[in-house]
């Protein structure tokens, strides 16, 4: 796998997974999360676990906090024949916020469930991207196909395209652990 470079010749901190369909992209970011953490590596952020209601057009969508465990609910009930947007924009500020708070103790990783609507729009995580960004905290993320154009133009043609697979993408979360801390030890 060939890594991403920026103008300067350096290697990336940003990855993604695009992707089609929700489930393998999660599965993914959740196994790497757990498998980071077990190996002792400090990682923030969320995973997203979705579950399908019978009667709904759409089932519960629930972030976890990777680090603590806390969940906040970020879809709304709409009805079973809702079409409209279903994100509760209010709960994913609040996990905006925290999520915020706790890039300022510079953990080895960040992941975030998705690089999606609400970011693309300017609100959603796009503060937490940001924060992270800038604190040279390494992000790993998923992208829908939808939004690859939003994320390319947001990324600014900085993030690496990593494959659905863990071995890959852990691969690449130890190579930017790496860096990151290689410029935080220049410093």
């Amino acid at each position: 796998m060939a890594n991403a470079e920026t103008g300067t010749g350096e290697s990336t901190l940003l990855a993604y997974i695009p992707f089609m369909q929700d489930d393998a992209a999660d599965r993914v970011l959740e196994a790497v999360a757990r498998r980071l953490v077990a190996k002792g590596h400090r990682v923030e952020g969320f995973i997203q676990h979705a579950e399908k209601d019978e009667g709904q057009c759409c089932g519960a969508v629930d972030l976890e906090d990777i680090a603590t465990g806390k969940r906040w609910q970020i879809m709304q009930a709409l009805g079973a024949h809702a079409r409209g947007c279903r994100l509760d924009f209010n709960a994913l500020s609040d996990a905006a916020v925290f999520a915020e708070t706790r890039i300022r103790t510079r953990p080895d990783l960040l992941i975030l469930n998705r690089f999606g609507k609400g970011e693309e729009q300017g609100g959603g995580l796009r503060s937490v991207f940001e924060a992270a960004f800038v604190a040279g905290v390494p992000i790993l993320t998923s992208v829908k196909q939808p939004y690859l154009d939003g994320w390319h133009e947001f990324s600014g043609g900085l993030a690496e395209p990593l494959p659905p697979e863990t071995d890959a993408v852990l691969q690449w979360c130890y190579e930017a652990i790496a860096r990151a801390r290689q410029v935080r030890d220049a410093a």
